[in-house]
C-alpha cells in the first residue's frame, strides 16, 4: 500500500529529507477561502452593504497521523515513536539556518494529494506509555498553508501584470472588483475601470461586454 510522504525541498528545489507515514491518515482537510469586503458600492435604499470580492485567501491542508511503537502494526524495535517523531520534525518543523526559515515541504499521497505548503502547527498527543515512560503511542495532528515559490509567483504576476494593456471579455457571473483584483491584484480600481470604459454603472454590465484595463502608471 502507498504511504503518504512529506519532503523538505531546498530553495533550489531539490528533496532535502523525505518522511514517509508507517500509517496512513484516515482523512485528510484541504481548505479553500474567499475573502470579501463589505466596502463596495452602495446605492440608496439598500438594507445591508454590498459584499466585493477581495481575494483568495491560502489554502490549508489538515491531517493527522498515529505513531505505534508496540509492534502491532510491523514496526521494528528499533523504529521507536520517538524517532518517527524526530524524522517528522525535522523534516517539517526544523529551522534551515541558511534560508533562516523552515524548508517548504511537498505532501504527496496517491492521486489525490500533491500539496505543497509550509507547516503552520503540530500538536502531539501521547496515549500510550511503556514501563519507563517511553511513548509507545501518539497521534500528531498537522495544519500547512499553501507555499509558491518565487519562480512560481512570477509565472502568475505574468498572467496578469499591471503593467501591461488588458482587454477582457466580460462574462456571466463576473464583477468588475473581480477582474480588477485578477489584473491589478487589487479590487479597488474597479471604479477607475469604469471611468475609463465610461460605464453607468460598476454593477451592472452586460455580458459579452469589452473592458479595457488600462495599465497602472
Amino acid at each position: 500500500m502507498e504511504k503518504i510522504t512529506i519532503k523538505s525541498i531546498t530553495s533550489k528545489g531539490t528533496v532535502a529529507q523525505t518522511f514517509s507515514a508507517t500509517l496512513n491518515p484516515n482523512s485528510i482537510k484541504h481548505n479553500f477561502g474567499i475573502s470579501y469586503t463589505d466596502k463596495g458600492p452602495q446605492q440608496q435604499g439598500d438594507i445591508s452593504p454590498t459584499t466585493v470580492f477581495k481575494g483568495y485567501e491560502s489554502e490549508k491542508l489538515d491531517f493527522e497521523l498515529l505513531f505505534d511503537g508496540t509492534g502491532v502494526t510491523g514496526s521494528t524495535s528499533t523504529n521507536t515513536v520517538q524517532k518517527q517523531l524526530a524524522t517528522l520534525k525535522k523534516v517539517t518543523y526544523a529551522y534551515n539556518g541558511e534560508q533562516h526559515e523552515p524548508n517548504p515541504v511537498v505532501i504527496a499521497w496517491g492521486s489525490s494529494v500533491n500539496f505543497q505548503g509550509r507547516l503552520t502547527a503540530i500538536s502531539i498527543n501521547y496515549s500510550l506509555f511503556d514501563s519507563s515512560g517511553n511513548p509507545l503511542r501518539a497521534t500528531v495532528s498537522l495544519s500547512f498553508a499553501k507555499y509558491l515559490t518565487q519562480q512560481e509567483k512570477s509565472a502568475l504576476k505574468k498572467q496578469s501584470s499591471p503593467d501591461l494593456t488588458h482587454i477582457i471579455e466580460f462574462k456571466a457571473g463576473d464583477t468588475l472588483p473581480m477582474l480588477c483584483h485578477k489584473i491589478y491584484n487589487d479590487s479597488s480600481y474597479y471604479i477607475d475601470v469604469a471611468r475609463a470604459n465610461n460605464l453607468v454603472s460598476a454593477r451592472q454590465i452586460t455580458p459579452g461586454t469589452k473592458i479595457y484595463f488600462p495599465p497602472l502608471i
